[in-house]
């Protein structure tokens, strides 16, 4: 098989959760550009069907379905619904996440901690379990954890955010070490800035982002396609033999001291 033929996705079954705008919604169109069927799934219904209809009008296939992934009954909804729709799960992207607090981690209330892990750790992890007897059947699948640089590399202000992605990371490791015996592969990718509206705040902010480019590599923040482009190899047949992987596409971020 020719190399440029790994990446192709055609019938496979994925749901990318998050993914009416950002990073979700480019792994979406790059999936369903190489032949998947996608759920397009947010918590709001209209956001997720305008998605749909704009990649139907470029031929795509995609499906709706709403999910609240910090609510257990959602989230066996959106996993049963998929089974319904499409008659089986092949690749799970978490990518949906939350982060409702800035500043030091001993300002942060109980709540936040609790919302903060629920959505970005509990929904991955059970999502996940979710899909796994889909997977199993179908011999094989790629689930991707989108993490965080955060969850490397201690920050400021985004304390309980950054350990909520390390956790993610973790549970990938698991997930893969355990699940590896029914082919099923399981990755993170750890981005860093990324022009999505999740971090508008920072490249909104022209004296920030004069200094962060002055720190990166690269000296620029990343597009939402970029980690797409990483999401498509890491689920497709390129990526057959990783599992377990932390992958970083940060514009050298972690290497610039």
């Amino acid at each position: 098989m020719q190399i440029k033929n790994k990446f192709n996705l055609e019938g496979k079954v994925a749901i990318i959760t998050g993914s009416s705008k950002g990073i979700g919604k480019a792994i979406a169109k790059a999936f369903a550009e190489q032949g998947a069927i996608v759920i397009i799934s947010s918590r709001k219904q209209d956001a997720c069907e305008e998605v749909v209809a704009s990649f139907k009008e470029d031929g795509l296939k995609a499906h709706a379905i709403a999910c609240h992934v910090g609510d257990e009954k959602s989230r066996a909804y959106l996993i049963e619904k998929t089974v319904e729709l499409c008659g089986g799960i092949d690749i799970l992207v978490n990518n949906a996440a939350t982060n409702p607090v800035y500043g030091p981690i001993e300002d942060a209330p109980l709540d936040a901690f609790d919302k903060i892990m629920n959505v970005n750790v509990k929904a991955p992890w059970d999502l996940s379990n979710k899909c796994l007897s889909s997977m199993k059947s179908r011999k094989g699948g790629s689930i991707i954890n989108i993490s965080s640089i955060e969850g490397e590399h201690p920050g400021y202000g985004l304390g309980l955010y950054s350990t909520s992605k390390a956790a993610l990371s973790m549970l990938t490791k698991n997930q893969a070490k355990e699940w590896g015996k029914h082919g099923i592969r399981v990755n993170a990718i750890c981005p860093g800035l990324i022009q999505t509206k999740f971090s508008s705040a920072l490249w909104n902010n022209e004296k920030i982002m004069q200094q962060i480019n002055k720190k990166l590599p690269l000296e620029r923040m990343g597009q939402s396609e970029e980690i797409a482009s990483v999401a498509l190899m890491l689920a497709s047949d390129a990526g057959s033999y990783v599992t377990g992987s932390l992958l970083v596409a940060d514009g050298g971020f972690l290497i610039s001291g």
